[in-house]
């Protein structure tokens, strides 16, 4: 897709995108060795996950000069006690040489919301969709941590379309064939069927490109 490097650049990310992270630098799209993870799910505690992305930003700069968060910046922190404090007053705190991915949730970075809305049609028809990447599965226990099968069924069944996962590297039908009693615990719980959806990783290495041109030239 590009000749670009991400050799002088550091990524840092929500677990629940390590899966997808780590499968571009497989593949050698991201030739960096500096990828940091904050803890998967701390959308509900976003005073931790603010502790622990300022702290993982101050380490990448001893690495390099130049950093990537992959956060999105509308539903991955919202702070209730101080509403006008975002996920973007926390990156321009960081000073110069740190930029955000540009997108609004980690769904987002593999779909847009037209390519969802696509894809939701063919799989789902015009039932209403709960959308899931693949470390909302893997990650359950913290993705989801404090649900109760109460908070779930307020949840999930109203999206009768069931859960689609954006799955670039078939993770959903080997978790099926391989655990199959968690698999159906997992739908058993959410109330809900879940499938695959297979995408591309297109628009997240574009979305990455971006950063990084944007790092090269702020």
């Amino acid at each position: 897709m590009s000749s670009v490097s991400f050799s002088n650049i550091s990524i840092i990310a929500c677990g629940t995108l390590s899966l997808e992270l780590n499968q571009l630098k497989q593949e050698g799209f991201l030739d960096t060795n500096h990828l940091y993870f904050t803890t998967p799910g701390l959308h509900q505690n976003v005073n931790e996950l603010e502790r622990q992305l300022i702290e993982k930003i101050q380490k990448a700069k001893e690495k390099t000069e130049k950093v990537i968060v992959v956060y999105g910046g509308k539903f991955c922190y919202v702070n209730v006690d101080d509403p006008l404090r975002t996920m973007q007053t926390i990156i321009d705190e960081q000073g110069a040489g740190v930029v955000r991915i540009k997108a609004t949730h980690c769904m987002n970075m593999i779909a847009t919301e037209d390519e969802q809305e696509t894809m939701g049609q063919e799989l789902a028809g015009d039932e209403k969709v709960w959308w899931m990447t693949p470390g909302w599965v893997k990650f359950r226990e913290q993705v989801f941590q404090g649900w109760d099968k109460g908070v779930a069924n307020e949840n999930f069944p109203r999206h009768t379309g069931g859960a689609l996962v954006l799955d670039s590297m078939g993770y959903v039908d080997q978790y099926m064939a391989e655990k199959p009693e968690e698999f159906l615990d997992y739908c058993d719980w959410m109330g809900i069927p879940m499938q695959a959806c297979p995408v591309s990783l297109d628009r997240f290495k574009s979305l990455l490109l971006d950063a990084a041109h944007e790092l090269d030239h702020p």
